[in-house]
Formats: C-alpha cells, sequence, structure tokens
C-alpha cells in the first residue's frame, strides 16, 4: 500500500468502529476500554507539545483532564480516512470544576474545535491519537468566564495567568519537535 492507497472499505470501516468506540469510551470514563484500542497507548497534545506514553502515562492524563472537566464530551463534526489514519474534526467541551494543569478551576466552560488523528500502522493497530488544537480558545473561554469586578475571581485569573506562565516554561517532547521530512518522491 502506497499513500495514494486507501485501505480495502471493511478496514476503512474497522478503523472507523475501533474510533468511534474510544470516543464514546473516554465519555463513559471507561479507561480499561479505551486503553484496548491500543497495543501500547500514546497521546500526542501538539497545542501543548506533551506526549502522554504507555499506560501508566495515559491513565494519568484520563485523571487529569477528568479532573478539570469532569463533564468532557465530544462532538463530532466531520470524519475522514487516509491511507494511515482516521481524522476527526470534533468540538471538545466541558466545565472546569478542577485544575487545568497549572491553571486553577474558573468553572467555566469552553467548546473548542479539535482535530485528532488516530494513526494506525501497518497491521491495524492504533500507535497514536495526535491532537490539534488552540490552546488560547480554550484559555479565553476559562478565563472569560470570570467576573472581574469580583475580587475572589481577580483572584483565581492571577493565580490562572501565574499557573500559565509555570507551564509556558516547560520543554516541548522531542518526540513532537524532532521530525523527519516525508518521502514524496
Amino acid at each position: 500500500m502506497t499513500a495514494f492507497t486507501l485501505p480495502p472499505e471493511h478496514v476503512l470501516r474497522a478503523r472507523q468502529k475501533l474510533v468511534l468506540d474510544h470516543f464514546h469510551d473516554e465519555v463513559r470514563h471507561a479507561w480499561d476500554d479505551v486503553l484496548a484500542t491500543f497495543p501500547h497507548p500514546r497521546y500526542e497534545l501538539v497545542a501543548s507539545m506533551t506526549v502522554h506514553d504507555g499506560e501508566e502515562a495515559v491513565r494519568g492524563y484520563y485523571a487529569d483532564t477528568r479532573r478539570a472537566f469532569p463533564d468532557q464530551d465530544h462532538e463530532i463534526i466531520a470524519f475522514r480516512h487516509s491511507a494511515d489514519a482516521v481524522i476527526v474534526e470534533f468540538w471538545l467541551t466541558g466545565t472546569q470544576l478542577g485544575p487545568y494543569g497549572a491553571i486553577p478551576a474558573t468553572g467555566g466552560r469552553h467548546r473548542t474545535r479539535m482535530t485528532a488523528y488516530f494513526v494506525f500502522d501497518e497491521h491495524e493497530n492504533l500507535v497514536a491519537e495526535r491532537i490539534y488544537f488552540d490552546q488560547l480558545s480554550v484559555l479565553r473561554q476559562l478565563l472569560g468566564s470570570l467576573d472581574r469586578r469580583k475580587p475572589r475571581d481577580l483572584l483565581t485569573l492571577a493565580r490562572a495567568v501565574i499557573g500559565m506562565l509555570r507551564m509556558a516554561g516547560r520543554e516541548p517532547d522531542p518526540a513532537l519537535t524532532t521530525t523527519t521530512p516525508p518521502e514524496l518522491s
């Protein structure tokens, strides 16, 4: 198979079912079921330049994101197939009731457009979910929910700014910065 050849329809349908089950099980917080969609779980978050690789790291990612957004959900916009991936455009929604990284809970809701590439290997194993989104869009919505006339919300805003500065100082994961150009011939 080449980059110009799609797999047969039954393979595309199997990939689509796996990805839809993956989304559904994330919303249900059925982590064992989500993890079962990978032989080796791996999430790559391009906006924050972080990688969660392996079961322990991915379970930590699930715990952290659902502590921040216990009602996190997805609204699928579009579903596309490529030679080695399923590409899903979706709205991610949630209410921030816990810390989001170093940013304290704001109580704000967000609805952020995202794209996730579910990448498959030559044996049809899901090897990574690579997620692209605008992190500033999420933060703008969460911080925009604060009432700057209330001292308590001003304190939360100050803590959020300090948290964002702490998070901005992290080194990007080399797995996302060390790339090789594709072979285009």
